[in-house]
């Protein structure tokens, strides 16, 4: 099922993602439709001034993360919201705007960052990403994974 002015795409519970811009490859991610904002595994973050500008620097996944780079990224736009956690409970995170490859298609997505280092997945997807763009299906999983592989 292809995107159209009707039409979503499929995707299924997890897949795996790229993020163009951070130099991650093959990122275990979950598709969450109970989360509204997406998330991702940022185990070292912290706002600072450079050249008196306030930046966000961070560094994503976590040490112990085969794909770990240790590789310090800054943001100059970035914002601080309040996010309710599964458990209920609020906690204040940065959120960036970044890109995703899902079915080799670039989109842009807005990620929470938050130590997600004894999660299962990488990245949560939610709600607010999926929105108007993919229909989920729960019994199938790695779709974009496995039509990249197909095409490679």
């Amino acid at each position: 099922m292809q995107n159209s002015e009707h039409q979503k795409q499929l995707i299924g519970r997890k897949d795996y993602a790229d993020f163009p811009a951070l130099d991650l490859t093959g990122i275990k991610t979950k598709i969450d439709t109970g989360a509204y904002t997406s998330s991702i595994n940022c185990h070292w973050v912290k706002e600072t001034v450079i050249d008196r500008k306030e930046v966000l620097v961070c560094k994503f996944l976590d040490p112990q993360h085969p794909k770990y780079t240790g590789k310090e990224y800054l943001f100059t736009t970035y914002k601080k919201k309040s996010i309710k956690s599964s458990n209920g409970i609020s906690e204040d995170r940065f959120l960036i705007q970044t890109e995703i490859k899902l079915f080799n298609k670039v989109y842009s997505i807005d990620l929470s960052l938050t130590d997600r280092n004894l999660m299962k997945y990488d990245v949560l997807i939610g709600r607010k990403f999926l929105n108007k763009k993919f229909l989920v299906d729960t019994s199938v999983a790695n779709l974009s994974h496995k039509l990249n592989r197909k095409q490679n």
